[in-house]
């Protein structure tokens, strides 16, 4: 299909799940957590972001990733940060990741749609089948994509989550939020 008239096709209409979604693997945004601990709640977050955005003929057929180093999630607090590191073995797991396989559109609309990424975590060397609900805002030049998604450490085999016989703790319980936009080229 000619370049033109398949651009045509993607600046037609509002966003519907039959509109071709191109590929492309530039990517910006942050990946955050939100964390609770003895000593008060806290955010670890990252903008090192890589991805890739597998194209299709139709939203529900896109396919790809979201990841990042382990070693770049960052919380303000030094300590926490070289617990964190050991809690997540960063040398043996270097990388977080969301594979996504599939999507289902629940609610289009002309600028945004409620949607359910359907795919799976690999978190700590643990694959584990997870369905995001997330919100999409799709252009002619990007698709910024942002979920948010509770996730219990301890199903990722992550350990290490008290220090000082106990005194402090992390609660296993977090929020994570992928907050991501892909550039089309």
């Amino acid at each position: 299909m000619p370049r033109t008239l398949w651009l045509c096709l993607i600046l037609a209409g509002p966003l519907s799940a039959q509109r071709a979604i191109p590929s492309t693997d530039s990517v910006t945004g942050r990946l955050s957590y939100d964390g609770r601990a003895t000593l008060g709640n806290f955010v670890g977050s990252t903008d090192s972001v890589v991805g890739q955005l597998n194209g299709a003929a139709d939203l529900a057929h896109v396919s790809g990733f979201v990841s990042a180093r382990a070693a770049t999630l960052k919380t303000g607090n030094g300590r926490r940060d070289r617990d964190q590191y050991k809690s997540l073995e960063v040398d043996s797991f270097p990388e977080i990741r969301y594979q996504l396989d599939s999507v289902s559109v629940d609610a289009p609309a002309s600028d945004s749609t409620t949607i359910t990424l359907r795919g799976h975590f690999l978190i700590h060397g643990v694959r584990k089948a997870a369905d995001l609900p997330a919100r999409l805002v799709l252009t002619p030049t990007s698709a910024h994509l942002r979920a948010d998604t509770p996730l219990d450490l301890r199903d990722y085999g992550i350990d290490g989550l008290s220090k000082f016989l106990g005194a402090l703790k992390m609660n296993p319980n977090i929020v994570v939020h992928i907050d991501v936009r892909f550039v089309f080229p």
